[in-house]
């Protein structure tokens, strides 16, 4: 469920659905993706989500592969943690968890034009065993994090007795590290929470843990009271410091607006966090208090400490400004839910872009490293497709053509007067899509290959080894074309240079920072384009298929006025011919196909103004040549033309939308 099929399909529905039906259902059909054998894989290559060795860093002493984690709030029973694990992330974390399990059945309230969930119970959960068991088996390599919490109403010593059941329970199934949530558990007074901070260091020695642990701290926790547990003698039992993402809601629980300023006042008010289970909201609102309680941890505690903090992040710009404030790693949660699944990978990005921006630019690879060849690849493909198209309009047969039926031109026109020009509208599709191969070949290589681009080199390897290969399927009906060996045979080592010597690097173009209206419309544009793409795919498949089986369908027949049998009766080798042809084109298609498919799936950026030019100049040669040849020929029968009428709509459509957000200049860092 990329970001292109999230905003434009499945997040209208879901958001019409009660809330713990839509998170039940998305999280029920991520985790049936993630579970059958090469799901990870698909997940992975819809979104193209592998992470740059830039994002690999060390957080309270556990390794990450990126800076990004999922807050536990977002899979609480983690149906799908394992497709989530594809997301782009760098841990998971699980909680808050109590020892016994907590239910609750009241509804989560969707506010989703402020972009805030109300979440009933904040301490709802599986409890200790279910989790232990989960983590047992996580069905992914992430490291697995666990926010514990005592029971409601307990005891200072109750609560010490049930964190040291939780972490030696948890410990031993495998958690990587412990986020001890005390302050917000319902513990009875302020005094009751600095007497258990106060016992935890010698309590954690003689339990012998051996995770990080760190220090939870509420995001509507009041700042007076978070700097006094900073500044306790037992503050170097933490690792790290974690800025919660969720604040109380106020005592109405119909109110979804009352929150963080509210529950501080309450909290102050009664000496106390809170009292009993209670109802949090988690939405954009919490980004500033995240923000001010970085910064005062770091006047208070310097840069050492790790912290981690998310609240309110739900774009890659309030990433970035958590970040700059000093946070070491962001927790994810409403900002998944709002703005997509691609969210992590276009946060990565943001810090990829950042890291590399500082560093100094690298020299491009010479012309003849392994860019200029594909460049030499492209301009080959468009000269023969100049060709094909000048032959097709002419004379349309070649010497060996002729040759090889023992019959001319002329002579076919007299036993069937549509054959020429059926044979004339299979080979200028074929030479617009070969235009069209050409040139989106020189403008990946061009602009992506050149600048070490992984997504770039991956559309041109795949298209051209399936376009290579292609070249002999006419081979099935007993054809040997002469001049489509020749050009096989002069590109094919162009293709093996242009593989020498590639590494990847980071894109140096700007990223998208927001979720802007531009953003949501390009949205719809890459959908028409990843449908597009599937589509001319499919396309390509059956027509190859059909070249080197049947031949023609039922329209075609229709058109010349005859039969199989009629047309062998004509020259038993003619249908071998234009089978060649049939066989040719798909295979042509299918490798235009997939090229414009992983444009579409991996490489529309914001500002990436070549690419859309690629496009818009990619697509021009085919749609035409297809149209005009039907017209002047006058196969125009309305079933035929209907793949190609809707093709043209849906590339007309990307293109349109696409343009703001591909045109326009990309995002820059706000400075307010």
């Amino acid at each position: 469920m990329p970001d292109w099929s999230y905003q434009t399909i499945f997040r209208p529905i879901l958001f019409r659905l009660p809330a713990r039906i839509s998170r039940a259902f998305t999280l029920g059909a991520m985790g049936a993706i993630g579970r059958i054998p090469g799901g990870s894989f698909v997940i992975r290559t819809l979104g193209h989500m592998e992470l740059s060795p830039l994002l690999e860093r060390n957080i309270g002493g556990v390794d990450v592969v990126a800076p990004v984690g999922l807050s536990g709030g977002v899979d609480p029973c983690g149906i799908a943690h394992r497709a989530l694990a594809q997301f782009g992330i760098g841990w998971i974390e699980h909680g808050p968890i109590t020892l016994a399990p907590i239910e609750s059945n009241e509804p989560i309230m969707n506010d989703y034009r402020s972009e805030r969930i109300r979440y009933p119970s904040y301490f709802e959960n599986d409890g200790a065993d279910a989790i232990a068991k989960r983590i047992q088996r996580p069905g992914h390599k992430l490291p697995q994090f666990v926010r514990i919490a005592p029971m409601p109403e307990v005891s200072p010593e109750e609560a010490l007795e049930q964190l040291r059941s939780l972490m030696r329970k948890l410990e031993a199934s495998g958690a990587e590290g412990f986020y001890l949530d005390i302050a917000s558990s319902a513990v009875r007074s302020w005094h009751d929470v600095l007497a258990i901070y106060s016992q935890l260091p010698e309590l954690a020695e003689r339990w012998q843990i051996t995770v990080p642990l760190f220090l939870y701290v509420p995001l509507d926790m009041n700042d007076e009271r978070m700097l006094e547990l900073l500044g306790r003698a037992e503050f170097n039992l933490w690792s790290g410091i974690v800025i919660g993402e969720s604040s109380r809601v106020g005592d109405d629980p119909s109110d979804i607006a009352v929150m963080t300023e509210a529950a501080a006042r309450i909290a102050l008010q009664k000496q106390s966090p809170v009292t009993g289970d209670y109802a949090v909201e988690v939405g954009r609102d919490g980004l500033k208090l995240a923000e001010t309680k970085i910064r005062l941890i770091r006047q208070a505690c310097g840069p050492d400490i790790a912290v981690k903090a998310g609240a309110g992040v739900h774009q890659p710009e309030d990433a970035l400004q958590l970040l700059e404030a000093g946070a070491n790693g962001i927790m994810l949660h409403s900002g998944l839910i709002y703005a997509g699944p691609g969210l992590p990978k276009r946060m990565n990005e943001a810090v990829i872009y950042e890291q590399a921006s500082l560093a100094q630019a690298p020299e491009f690879p010479s012309f003849w490293r392994n860019w200029g060849w594909m460049c030499l690849l492209g301009i080959g493909m468009i000269i023969g497709g100049l060709l094909a198209w000048q032959i097709g309009a002419t004379s349309v047969l070649l010497p060996y053509d002729t040759a090889f039926l023992g019959m001319t031109a002329a002579e076919i026109v007299g036993a069937n007067r549509y054959l020429l020009y059926f044979m004339s509208h299979d080979r200028i599709t074929l030479a617009g899509t070969m235009l069209s191969i050409g040139i989106l070949y020189y403008g990946l290589a061009r602009y992506g290959l050149r600048a070490g681009q992984h997504w770039a080199r991956t559309a041109l390897v795949t298209s051209a080894s399936v376009g290579f290969s292609s070249f002999f399927l006419y081979l099935g009906y007993g054809y040997f074309d002469p001049l489509h060996a020749l050009a096989a045979a002069v590109l094919l080592p162009l293709f093996l240079l242009s593989l020498r010597g590639h590494k990847d690097l980071p894109s140096r173009l700007p990223v998208n920072l927001r979720n802007s209206r531009t953003w949501r419309m390009a949205m719809w544009g890459q959908l028409c384009f990843v449908i597009l793409g599937f589509a001319l795919a499919a396309g390509g498949v059956i027509i190859a298929g059909v070249g080197i089986t049947h031949v023609f369908v039922k329209t075609d027949l229709d058109y010349l006025c005859a039969t199989p049998e009629a047309l062998n009766a004509i020259n038993p080798k003619l249908v071998s011919l234009i089978a060649h042809d049939r066989a040719g084109f798909g295979g042509a298609l299918l490798c235009d196909a997939l090229a414009i498919l992983i444009i579409a799936l991996w490489g529309i950026s914001q500002g990436a103004r070549w690419l859309w030019w690629t496009l818009l100049l990619g697509g021009a040669p085919g749609f035409y040549a297809g149209f005009s040849v039907h017209i002047r020929i006058g196969y125009t029968d309305f079933i035929h033309l209907l793949p190609a009428y809707i093709a043209l709509i849906l590339y007309i459509a990307g293109l349109i939308l696409l343009y703001p957000y591909m045109m326009g200049a990309a995002d820059s860092k706000s400075t307010g």
